[in-house]
């Protein structure tokens, strides 16, 4: 069975332009063409489409899913690369928790630093969000 470009992104939720730039950046393979020069996929694609959209969604970067598929072609090899790759996006999701957990615990001390019955000319709010100077910490 071979699928059109819209019917890959209906399936596999990738749009059609981001498609045609996984085509550009080598991701997925140049499709055949039918005679009207209408692009064709297989199987194939759409499970390397699906797994390119999964990847992206686990917040992996583009560098990291070319690895992914570059390893994903030497299925003899060693899976270490491939797992040192999930325990640095561990790592970056964990040190972004920690960056948000921050920055909650900010905002949660300026919002509660104003009760709302101040013209706005005396607003602690305001004057938290203008300088970065009445943070507590680097968030």
């Amino acid at each position: 069975m071979t699928y059109s470009i819209g019917e890959l992104s209906r399936r596999t939720g990738v749009k059609v332009p981001t498609i045609r730039y996984y085509e550009t950046q080598g991701l997925i393979a140049e499709p055949m063409r039918t005679e009207g020069n209408q692009r064709r996929y297989g199987q194939a694609d759409l499970d390397q489409l699906g797994f390119i959209r999964h990847a992206r969604d686990l917040g992996l970067p583009m560098s990291a899913v070319r690895e992914l598929l570059d390893l994903g072609a030497h299925p003899e090899r060693q899976c270490a690369d491939v797992d040192e790759i999930a325990r640095e996006q561990l790592a970056a999701v964990r040190k972004r928790i920690a960056q948000l957990q921050r920055l909650e615990a900010e905002l949660a001390r300026i919002a509660a630093s104003c009760d709302g019955r101040h013209p706005i000319s005396d607003c602690n709010v305001l004057r938290a969000f203008a300088s970065h100077e009445m943070c507590t910490d680097d968030h």
